[in-house]
């Protein structure tokens, strides 16, 4: 496969893909406007239904990999599994060509779904063992190529989140299931605002902080993408004796 000139690419194109949520999920977007978003069906296994997603939206695009201006995809947290199959579904689409990539953080897109408010937004997922990946982002700038983080991206406990913040707060995600009740029991039930129903990363939310990225120069070469575990696994606990990555 010969390099594509840039000079074939449409310069707000970007495909993005998302296999760190429950759902798998891949769009393409033109600039911040979404042109087509499909998500795969909640019975399929992500390295079943990622690859046909992206060919139905190109497809339905009418776009080639070849003019893509870059393609964004999450890097976690989220399953260990499905984190590697996004990385490498990646690297196989743009093997031999120089289309630029963004890793995305799972949490960024996460705040991101929630909207824009004054308020910190607390994403959170579930990480087992009665803890969650989360992080604090301030949401008043949604239009700035990475969220500021007002607390950084970790694996925490109840109590150990609860000791990091004070409130006026936003708790999004499913993590929210498992932390929600000790914080409001220690910040105060007005200090946490809950969502009617858990916001979920998406291909969506992962272009459109890729798109702006890719627009600031930050895209990269895939051969350098890896996933962004933040716990290690088991084996690696073992080997290492560290539970988080560095």
């Amino acid at each position: 496969m010969t390099t594509t000139s840039p000079t074939l690419r449409t310069p707000s194109r970007v495909l993005a893909l998302c296999s760190a949520s429950r759902i798998a999920s891949a769009a393409l977007l033109e600039g911040d406007k979404i042109i087509v978003e499909h998500t795969a069906p909640t019975s399929r296994q992500q390295a079943e239904s990622l690859l046909p997603l992206v060919d139905r939206v190109l497809v339905d695009s009418e776009t080639s990999i070849e003019s893509l201006a870059g393609i964004g995809v999450s890097l976690g947290p989220g399953s260990f599994t499905s984190l590697r199959i996004g990385v490498a579904t990646v690297k196989g689409l743009v093997f031999g060509l120089d289309t630029p990539v963004v890793g995305v953080s799972t949490l960024q897109a996460l705040a991101l779904a929630s909207g824009a408010g004054n308020e910190p937004v607390v994403a959170a997922l579930d990480a087992q063992r009665a803890e969650v990946y989360a992080a604090a982002f301030d949401t008043s700038q949604p239009s700035v190529p990475a969220l500021e983080a007002v607390l950084p991206q970790l694996v925490y406990t109840a109590d150990e989140l609860a000791n990091q913040l004070q409130g006026p707060l936003r708790l999004v995600g499913e993590g929210a299931a498992i932390v929600g009740d000790r914080l409001r029991e220690r910040l105060g039930s007005k200090a946490i605002q809950l969502e009617p129903e858990p916001a979920e990363a998406s291909a969506a939310q992962i272009g459109r902080l890729a798109a702006m990225r890719l627009a600031a120069g930050e895209g990269g070469s895939a051969a350098d993408l890896a996933p962004h575990y933040v716990r290690r696994a088991e084996a690696e606990v073992t080997r290492t004796r560290e539970r988080f990555e560095a």
